[in-house]
């Protein structure tokens, strides 16, 4: 039985891994997850949606929640997935059926990242996020601002097990807001951090993701 779930999950890779459209108002949207990664729609699970929901608010309509091709076969199988790293891609459901202008992408730009006030000095990452209250995200670079496009990542410590004599548990995150065919488009990518090829990777997995949706919807 093991081993034809297992054959299951590895045709559920090949179906996943292929690009896809999203409705998005009355605009049809390209959506791929990057290599390495599928989208969890096509599952229906209802434990996958609840916890995609759990990560952005009510407000926003979610266009993709991907894992790891790994957890997805874990999942499948019916293990627990690691979700060590992971994305989602949504849009702000009060912006939905609007045609969003230069301008008002601004503003939505300016509200979404106002709360993250100004990124740190250049220093070691590490100490920097346990100087941040536990829980809080801290904005720590802006990776890209062009009119269309904005990216910052991000840093938070997790908030310390009662009793607990393990070492502190950081993660990494990038917020990009994109203008696209009249749309305004959340992508976050998310990655434990441990060392510095997890800040390489969640840098260098946000700037080639943003660049395929750019390309898959360039008309």
């Amino acid at each position: 039985m093991r081993t034809l779930a297992a054959a299951l999950a590895a045709i559920s890779l090949q179906c996943a891994a292929a690009p896809f459209a999203v409705q998005v108002g009355e605009t049809r949207i390209g959506l791929d997850a990057p290599p390495g990664f599928a989208d969890t729609g096509f599952t229906g699970s209802p434990r996958l949606m609840e916890l995609a929901e759990a990560l952005t608010p009510a407000s926003n309509k979610i266009l993709l929640f991907a894992i790891s091709d790994a957890d997805l076969r874990r999942f499948t199988l019916g293990d627990t997935p690691e979700l060590r790293r992971y994305m989602i891609a949504v849009t702000p459901k009060g912006l939905e059926r609007e045609r969003v202008s230069p301008a008002a992408f601004g503003a939505f730009v300016r509200d979404s990242l106002a709360a993250l006030g100004s990124p740190p000095a250049a220093g070691d990452l590490q100490k920097y996020l346990d100087s941040q209250p536990p829980g809080k995200t801290s904005l720590l670079a802006e990776l890209r601002r062009d009119p269309d496009v904005v990216s910052v990542l991000q840093g938070t410590r997790a908030p310390a097990q009662r009793r607990s004599s393990e070492a502190p548990q950081y993660a990494l995150s990038t917020t990009t807001l994109m203008l696209l065919r009249g749309k305004a488009l959340n992508l976050s990518v998310y990655t434990l951090y441990e060392n510095a090829a997890d800040l390489d990777w969640v840098r260098a997995t946000t700037a080639r993701w943003v660049d395929e949706i750019a390309r898959l919807n360039h008309r």
